[in-house]
C-alpha cells in the first residue's frame, strides 16, 4: 500500500488530466448560460436552459472521472467503476471534490488487495472485469455511505446552526469564516452551507450575499492571473485551464478553481481561502450589498457600493494569486499517463510540466 500512495501527486494529476475537458466544457457552458440570460441565475426556459443542464451535466460529471482515474492511476482499468461509483456517492452526501479525492483513493487501495486473492485459473479472466470491479464498488460504496455520508449531513446541520450564531460577530471574523468557508471545497458542503447561510439574509442583511459572493470569483479568477503571471509553477494543462476559469471566475462559478486544487490540494487550497477571506472581509467593511444569490461580476447590476464590491474581488484575486505563487513550486518534470484503449491501440494523453 506504501506504494500506491508514494505516488499520490501523480495519482491526483492522472484523475485531473481526465477530469479537466468535464470541468472546462461543464463550467464555460454553465457560464455563458447564466451571462446570457442576464439575471444572475441559472435560466429556467428556452435554449438557455438547455445549454445550462449541459453545463450542469459537465460539472456533475467531472466529480466520478476525478474519483474513478485516480483509482485507475493506482490499479488500472479495475478500480475505474469502484472509484467513479464511490466520488459519484461522495458527492451525493455533500463530499464535493474532496470527497471525490478520498474515494479514488479509498477504491484504489481496495481493489489493489482484492487483486491479491488467489483464485483458480478458469477464474482469473473474469477477475479484472467482474469479480474485482462487483466487489470493490460495493466494499468502497458501503464505506462512503457509512463512514463518509452520514457524518458530513450530521456537521453540516451543526455548521448551519453555528453561522447562524455568529451574525452579530465582528465583520472581521464572519468574513474570514465566509470567505474561507466558500473557498475551501468550491461547490462542496462547506461552500455551500456559507452560501445558502448568505442567500436566507438577503432579505435582513444584504452584506452577507456580497461578502460571500466576492469570495465565490476569487479561487478561479486568482488562479486564471497566477497561471498568467507565474507560468513556472503550473503544467501546461493547468495554464490552458487558467483562461476557462477566468470565464467561471467573472460569471461566478467557483468551480473553475477545482482543476487546480484537485492537482495540488496542499498548497492551493490554503492559498484560494486566504485570497476568499480577504475579499470577504474587505467586502463588509466597505458595506457592499448584493440583492442576487449569485456571485461574480454578474451580479453588478443589483450589487451596491460597487466600487467596494469590484475592490474586494481585486484585492481578493490578486492575494490569491501571491499567495499560490509563493506556495506552490515550480513544476519541471515531464509525466506520461498511458492507456490501452478498448481495440488494443495505445492511447497516450501528456501532460507536460514547465
Amino acid at each position: 500500500m506504501l506504494d500506491l500512495l508514494k505516488n499520490t501527486k501523480q495519482h491526483l494529476m492522472t484523475g485531473v488530466s481526465y477530469m479537466i475537458p468535464f470541468c472546462v466544457a461543464g463550467g464555460v457552458l454553465l457560464a455563458l448560460a447564466v451571462m446570457f440570460s442576464g439575471k444572475a441565475a441559472v435560466p429556467e426556459t428556452g435554449l438557455l436552459k438547455h445549454m445550462s443542464d449541459i453545463g450542469i451535466a459537465g460539472l456533475t460529471l467531472f466529480i466520478p472521472i476525478l474519483g474513478g482515474f485516480i483509482a485507475y492511476s493506482m490499479v488500472d482499468r479495475p478500480g475505474i467503476a469502484p472509484g467513479m461509483i464511490g466520488a459519484y456517492l461522495a458527492n451525493s452526501k455533500g463530499g464535493g471534490f474532496l470527497g471525490a479525492i478520498i474515494a479514488g483513493i479509498i477504491a484504489g487501495i481496495t481493489v489493489h488487495y482484492l487483486k491479491k486473492i488467489k483464485v483458480p485459473k478458469v477464474m482469473s479472466s473474469v477477475m479484472p472485469i467482474f469479480i474485482i470491479p462487483l466487489l470493490g464498488t460495493f466494499i468502497v460504496g458501503m464505506l462512503i455511505l457509512l463512514f463518509i455520508g452520514e457524518p458530513i449531513g450530521a456537521f453540516m446541520t451543526g455548521l448551519s446552526t453555528w453561522l447562524n450564531s455568529m451574525q452579530d460577530s465582528s465583520k472581521i471574523i464572519l468574513g474570514i469564516i465566509l470567505g474561507a468557508m466558500i473557498t475551501f471545497d468550491m461547490g462542496g458542503p462547506l461552500n455551500k452551507t456559507a452560501f445558502f447561510f448568505a442567500v436566507a439574509m438577503i432579505p435582513t442583511n444584504s452584506s452577507i450575499m456580497a461578502a460571500v459572493a466576492v469570495a465565490i470569483c476569487t479561487p478561479p479568477l486568482g488562479l486564471a492571473l497566477a497561471t498568467f503571471i507565474f507560468k513556472k509553477k503550473f503544467t501546461v494543462a493547468e495554464r490552458e485551464s487558467g483562461k476557462a476559469a477566468l470565464v467561471m471566475g467573472c460569471i461566478g462559478i467557483t468551480e473553475g478553481a477545482i482543476p487546480f486544487a484537485a492537482g495540488d490540494p496542499i498548497r492551493v487550497i490554503p492559498s484560494i481561502m486566504i485570497g476568499g477571506a480577504a475579499a470577504s472581509v474587505m467586502s463588509l467593511l466597505l458595506g457592499a450589498t448584493n440583492q442576487a444569490a449569485w456571485g461574480g461580476l454578474i451580479v453588478l447590476p443589483v450589487v451596491t457600493n460597487k466600487i467596494g464590491y469590484m475592490g474586494s474581488i481585486v484585492v481578493g484575486t490578486v492575494i490569491t494569486a501571491v499567495a499560490v505563487s509563493l506556495f506552490k513550486k515550480e513544476v519541471e518534470a515531464e509525466v506520461s499517463v498511458k492507456e490501452k484503449n478498448e481495440s488494443n491501440d495505445d492511447f497516450e494523453l501528456d501532460i507536460t510540466f514547465g
